[in-house]
């Protein structure tokens, strides 16, 4: 399913349109089935370009944060998850939980917080659910970090304005079949992920697990996972997977064990 650190599968903040990316925050509509390869004229900045600065430190750091979450967020993790294993591409590639223009979307209403929220509530919330950890403060260095590395992913970001590539895509709701799910899993996916779901960190990401996201994040949700394994899953091969396989292998994986929110932070 994955053969190195961008072809991964879950991770921190967990998306499906605005719902999957902003679990729990008002939905917008899902893209269509068949995205357009570039869905906007946005020029991807390069690592090589944040500057020499203390606030290019910053930036540096929240990537490294968003690419090696347990290695350098290790205070406020729980499990072997990296933002970046869900957000692919160090949370550039479209249709696969971009962080570009995500700073102008906030705050917004959190439906399952009751009220509206901030960007930094919203990390927050990715490491006690996606992350299986503890919020970290939003003053720490950690959390400023990650602020700098997604804002300066959206230089030219415009309050309410949405990347085009930020949707999953959309699917028909299908009933997933597990048993096909487990075959098809034992073919396309667990030469990475194992046939045990544990992955090998930190490169490729457990599914299930001790190491896994817990059962509050966005990824326990089957046709949240569906939606981006059609698209994204196997990433040597995508677009390989048919809608009714991308829905029999979420539901497979959702069936196998996985931690417990920590019923301390059910209100984020």
């Amino acid at each position: 399913m994955a053969t190195g650190k961008t072809i991964v599968v879950f991770g921190l903040l967990s998306l499906v349109g605005l719902t999957g990316l902003f679990d729990g925050c008002s939905r917008s509509h899902p893209a269509a089935a068949t995205p357009s390869a570039n869905p906007a004229a946005w020029t991807r900045p390069e690592a090589a370009r944040i500057p020499h600065t203390p606030e290019g430190d910053s930036i540096r750091l929240g990537k490294q944060i968003f690419d090696e979450t347990p290695k350098y967020a290790s205070a406020n993790v729980g499990n072997r998850v990296a933002c970046s294993d869900c957000h692919i591409q160090s949370g550039k590639a479209a249709y696969a939980a971009p962080m570009v223009d995500v700073p102008g979307l906030f705050p917004m209403f959190n439906k399952r917080a009751g009220h509206v929220i901030s960007l930094q509530e919203r990390i927050q919330e990715c490491f006690v659910r996606s992350e299986n950890g503890s919020p970290p403060q939003k003053d720490s260095k950690e959390m400023k970090a990650l602020m700098a590395y997604i804002t300066w992913l959206s230089p030219d970001d415009e309050k309410g304005e949405i990347y085009p590539g930020q949707d999953f895509v959309k699917l028909p709701e299908l009933a997933g079949n597990p048993k096909h799910g487990e075959a098809v899993y034992a073919q396309q996916c667990a030469g990475c992920h194992g046939s045990n779901g544990a992955g090998v960190p930190p490169i490729l990401p457990p599914v299930w697990g001790t190491g896994s996201y817990n059962d509050g994040a966005g990824m326990n949700d089957p046709y949240k996972m569906a939606a981006f394994l059609f698209h994204n899953m196997p990433q040597n091969h995508p677009g390989t997977l048919s809608p009714q396989d991308a829905y029999d292998v979420a539901a497979f994986i959702h069936g196998k064990p996985r931690p417990k929110l920590n019923p301390a932070y059910k209100h984020y």
